[in-house]
Formats: C-alpha cells, structure tokens, sequence
C-alpha cells in the first residue's frame, strides 16, 4: 500500500474538488497568488489537514515541477462526527468511542485502531492537525483493522466532547492524573475514552471537559506504560464490564 502524493496547485485544487481524502497538504512558506487563495479557502472549508514547510522539504517530496504545494491523499476514508454518532445510535450496540488526543507514532496509532477494532469501538476520533498521517507502517501495524473501524477528523477535540456529552455520550480521560482507578468506575454506558499523546498526555483544555478520569494501576518502578498498552486495558475493561452486564 503506498500513499499517493499530487503536486501543482491546481492539481490539487481539482482533487480537492473531487472529493478526495487527505493524509495532509504541504505548502511552501511564503507562497501567495490567486490559485493560493483559491486553495487555502478550499482547505478551510473542507477542513484539511496542512502545513506550511519551506521549499527544501517539497523538493524532498518530489521532484517534479510542485509550484509550492505538494499533497498526500489517504489510503482511507473519514466521515463526520455528526454522521459517526448518528450511525452508532441506530445500532444495538452501546456506543464506544475512542478519541486519541494527538498521538503522532504511527505505529501506537496503528495498534490501537487493532485493538479497538476487536473491542467493538464504534469510531476512532483524531484531531485534524497534529496526529500521524495514515501510512504503510500503520496499515501494517492494525492488521488491516484500520480499513474495517470508522475514522472521524476533527477540527477541535474540545467541541467534539461537547458535542459527544451533548448527544449523551459520558467522556473518560485515560490519565495518571486521576485518583479513580479505571476498575472503580461503571462503564456500561454509552462512553468516549480519551487517550493522550505519548509524551505529554491528555492536553489541559481537554482535561477540564472530561466527565471523568480514571488510572490504571502501576505496581512496578516504571513511571507509566506505553499508550497503546494502556488503551488495550481501558478497552477490555469496558468489554469486561459490558458482557458481565448483559448475563
């Protein structure tokens, strides 16, 4: 699986157009014109991922005439959080989110989609700008998971949970920050776990929005487990708890 770039301005401003996904789009500092600003309202508008990088790093992504934008399409779709939830509610099952507060190690990020694959999470929520990029390494690294489990792109993770506990969804943070134990919380109702980036955590301003937060227990001297160890356990705790439920 290789991701597929598009370079030229009104190339990309076609695919856009089009309806093609994203992984991001490269531009190079300083660019201006009317096809820029033909773009940039684009990329506003569909809220895509991009950044402005200098010109060394567009020639490194190819060598071709790439006038100052260069765009790697995704080798898998998004849909709205809008249309997640409205999805997840017309199922029977309880809903279970995942929302991943900017973790950028493709390989963590593939291996938690694995795991939330097989724990029946209903979607997986990932901010806009921020996350690492679908790639081969973590198309391999989720087994495949990544292409059976819904994605959703959001432009601002704290409007997300408001609109999540709007539509009576509790939101968890996975934090040590925390003087619950994730064993001591229900956890049968519809719920979103949120799980922070892997060297600073849960951000602040999502903190202060959760309903609540919860730790798992560290008996050893290691100061913490890698992130997605930690979500593993939040996940089949859930799973846990649920199947006991429904006997």
């Amino acid at each position: 699986m290789e991701s597929t770039q598009i370079f030229g301005l009104r190339p990309v401003i076609e695919a856009i157009e089009a309806g093609k996904t994203f992984n991001k789009i490269f531009i190079q500092k300083g660019l201006s014109g009317t096809l820029f600003t033909q773009l940039s309202k684009l990329i506003s508008t569909h809220q895509l991922p991009y950044a402005y990088v200098p010109v060394e790093k567009l020639h490194r992504l190819t060598r071709g005439n790439h006038q100052g934008v260069v765009a790697v399409l995704s080798p898998v779709d998004f849909i709205s959080l809008e249309e997640l939830v409205s999805r997840t509610s017309e199922s029977t099952n309880t809903p279970l989110f995942l929302i991943l507060d900017h973790l950028s190690d493709v390989r963590n990020v593939g291996a938690i989609i694995r795991t939330a694959e097989c724990t029946g999470v209903s979607g997986v929520i990932l901010p806009l700008q921020g996350s690492a990029a679908i790639s081969e390494d973590m198309v391999k690294t989720s087994a495949g998971a990544i292409f059976n489990i819904p994605l959703c792109r959001v432009e601002n993770l704290i409007d997300a949970i408001y609109y999540l506990q709007g539509s009576g969804i509790k939101v968890i943070g996975a934090t040590e920050k925390s003087s619950s134990l994730l064993y001591d919380l229900p956890l049968t109702e519809p719920l979103a776990i949120v799980m922070g980036a892997e060297d600073v955590g849960i951000s602040k301003g999502v903190l202060k929005v959760l309903d609540a937060r919860a730790k798992l227990p560290l008996l050893g001297e290691t100061a913490s487990l890698n992130v997605s160890v930690a979500c593993g356990a939040f996940l089949y705790e859930v799973v846990r708890q649920r199947l006991n439920s429904s006997r």
